[in-house]
């Protein structure tokens, strides 16, 4: 997405804007049909359990916070923030939504939609980094910033854009809660060389924090005395990005004669047939 006009402005702009506003802002209540998908929203991938409960509450009692809007049209609106309520709200069959419309900016509607769901804390990893990300990208802010913003810490920030250095594959398994954030911040400390390996074997055994932590530990003793040894840095950066770009791990092995092999490496048939996507293969044998 392009950066949007007027985010030179800055955030702690923006949102004082919308303060400002509130003056203009009206609580009342609209059909649910009327409400539109915001454009600015973090959450791509929604629990169907939890989303159900909150529809089972909602049936309880009722919608305790409105979810917020902009008119888009004649009786028409675009909501900002709450689409979990938004889409509990017709789970638990509501034909009516209570809501707080606002008088807003595209950026303002942007930054408010983004911060909300990050606050919530009901994002999975990615989708949270995903959201960061945008924030920083599209609004130029530091991570002490965003960091302010969402009421986290700064170092909180800068760990959770690192997932998106991930391998794909193990990005997937963060986007599918297979691995926590507690996971992710343990492979992080590894090179990418070592990230999918031990990712999928944590997921494959069920592997707790701890655990991958303490393995995570034992591949850093392991790879130094080795590295040192046997790798040169030259040869370690290629193994690198040709792990991140085929999403499996991958060294390349020379010899004094300037020959060689790259070897890849996979332990499940998914990682195979993966692989040979990457590879351009689309027959799996």
């Amino acid at each position: 997405m392009a950066k949007a006009k007027g985010l030179g402005r800055g955030l702690d702009s923006l949102i004082s804007n919308a303060v400002d506003s509130s003056s203009s802002d009206r609580l009342t209540t609209v059909a649910i049909a009327d409400i539109q998908p915001g454009r600015y929203q973090a959450r791509v991938q929604m629990d169907d359990e939890a989303l159900q409960e909150l529809a089972d509450s909602i049936k309880a009692q009722g919608i305790i916070q409105p979810v917020i809007v902009r008119e888009r049209g004649l009786s028409q609106y675009e909501l900002i923030a709450g689409e979990r309520r938004w889409r509990a709200s017709q789970l638990a069959g509501l034909t009516e939504i209570p809501v707080v419309i606002k008088t807003i900016s595209d950026e303002t509607a942007l930054a408010m939609g983004l911060i909300e769901n990050l606050q919530r804390e009901n994002l999975n990893p990615i989708e949270e980094a995903q959201g960061l990300k945008r924030l920083a990208d599209e609004f130029g802010l530091t991570h002490e910033t965003i960091a302010k913003a969402v009421g986290k810490s700064r170092s909180a920030i800068s760990n959770s854009l690192r997932l998106l250095g991930l391998p794909e594959p193990v990005q997937e398994m963060l986007y599918q809660r297979r691995l926590e954030m507690g996971h992710a911040r343990a492979l992080l400390t590894l090179h990418v060389v070592d990230q999918l390996e031990l990712a999928q074997k944590a997921v494959k055994n069920g592997w707790s924090v701890r655990e991958v932590e303490r393995r995570s530990q034992l591949a850093h003793q392991k790879a130094k005395p080795e590295a040192a040894k046997t790798i040169s840095p030259d040869i370690r950066r290629i193994n690198d990005a040709l792990t991140e770009h085929l999403g499996v791990n991958a060294e390349v092995k020379t010899s004094n004669q300037k020959k060689g092999k790259i070897v890849l490496h996979f332990d499940t048939p998914e990682t195979f047939e993966y692989l040979l996507k990457q590879l351009g293969i689309n027959q799996a044998f």
